[in-house]
């Protein structure tokens, strides 16, 4: 079956989502709109509920579906956007607020990024993030993991972490496959005996890190067949083109 990829990662209040079939499904759109609501609040802004998010999403792949395309050729980006638009220019919440839905190929945010263009011009291809007290944090575009024995590791997505949808997935995934997942700060020394590192995120789904440099020391990792990362990069992957039974019960038909 031709399945075709549509993928929903997040928007200003930004989401977004992607998609792969014929007939569509997208995955866990629902999520995305759980999470434009709980930011929305936080800002005072009126979201849609989460069908009328589901149902906008819907309509834009329909309308928009001779773009999608096909298998292992991309995905398409649907961009749900929640703005402002009452007539109020002091600082305080708008009157009113429109939702709209758009798609695009799916995006690169690397390069509006100082630190990542300063990374890029030595050779690195990303930058880690790590807070004020030399823990770990997240990658420019995505959550991180390490694994380390029988564990696999993320931090906490309180605070200054972004609540990743792929990264929820992965966690249940992982779960799913008898690994064990804690979410706990995670010193950047911890680096250096991690033995895979990957990232995840809308865009990347679970990308093995090859090497990480930190003080001009370079960690290389274990990447590709028979790590856990190459595992729970085919498990989710295979959910959202279909290759593998979807029994958690994310992907949403879009027809």
């Amino acid at each position: 079956m031709d399945r075709r990829w549509v993928n929903l990662g997040f928007v200003r209040r930004f989401e977004g989502t992607q998609d792969s079939k014929w007939a569509h499904p997208t995955v866990r759109p629902e999520q995305n709109a759980m999470r434009m609501k709980v930011g929305s609040k936080r800002m005072c802004m009126q979201a849609p509920t989460v069908e009328q998010f589901v149902n906008a999403v819907k309509q834009t792949v329909h309308s928009n579906k001779r773009w999608v395309p096909p298998p292992g050729k991309g995905a398409m980006y649907i961009r749900p956007l929640l703005m402002g638009s009452g007539p109020v220019l002091g600082v305080a919440p708008a009157s009113e607020y429109t939702f709209i839905t758009y798609a695009s190929p799916v995006g690169n945010y690397h390069k509006i990024y100082k630190p990542i263009a300063e990374a890029k011009a030595k050779g690195f291809t990303d930058v880690l993030f790590l807070n004020a007290e030399k823990y770990i944090e997240e990658v420019s575009t995505s959550n991180i993991f390490l694994v380390k024995g029988n564990e696999t590791l993320t931090p906490p997505t309180s605070g200054t972490i972004l609540p990743g949808i792929t990264r929820k997935s992965i966690i249940e995934i992982t779960h799913v496959l008898g690994y064990q997942v804690k979410e706990r700060a995670i010193p950047v020394e911890e680096l250096f005996d991690a033995e895979e590192v990957f990232c995840t995120g809308t865009a990347v789904g679970v990308n093995s890190v090859n090497s990480i440099t930190y003080q001009d020391t370079r960690i290389a990792y274990k990447r590709g067949a028979g790590t856990v990362g190459q595992k729970l990069y085919e498990m989710l992957t295979g959910i959202q083109t279909g290759r593998i039974e979807d029994k958690m019960g994310w992907t949403v038909e879009l027809d």
